[in-house]
């Protein structure tokens, strides 16, 4: 059974950081990617970043590029999203999911809705 387990969702104030961590279990880790998605009320779902652990590559949505870093540790099946210079638009449930899938491209990644898997959530909120 696939599971995902998000982590690291807070309250922060403008400009700061916050790193979110999902723990990937009951699947061939390196046959997917894994991305994080996020959604704010009344807001369409938008796929934040995403990596593909066969070789690392890696996708960043223009709203987050620069601030945003998205990373693997494989060893523990772990997804790291690390987020700095975070503003209140970041505001959202970020959720983490999977899809079988190879090297991401320029124009070659999941979108926000064709994961498979997903995790239960974590909630960001940036305000002062």
């Amino acid at each position: 059974e696939v599971q995902l387990v998000e982590s690291g969702g807070g309250l922060v104030q403008p400009g700061g950081s916050l790193r979110l961590s999902c723990a990937a279990s009951g699947f061939t880790f390196d046959d997917y990617a894994i991305g994080w998605i996020r959604q704010a009320p009344g807001k369409e779902r938008e796929g934040v970043s995403c990596i593909s652990i066969s070789d690392g590559s890696t996708y960043y949505a223009d709203s987050v590029e620069g601030r945003f870093t998205i990373s693997s540790d494989n060893a523990k099946n772990t997804v790291y999203l690390q987020m700095n210079n975070l503003k209140p638009e970041d505001t959202a449930v970020y959720y983490c999911a999977a899809v079988r899938w190879g090297p991401l491209g320029t124009i070659w990644y999941p979108g926000p809705y064709e994961y498979d898997s997903w995790g239960q959530g974590t909630q960001v909120t940036v305000s002062s």
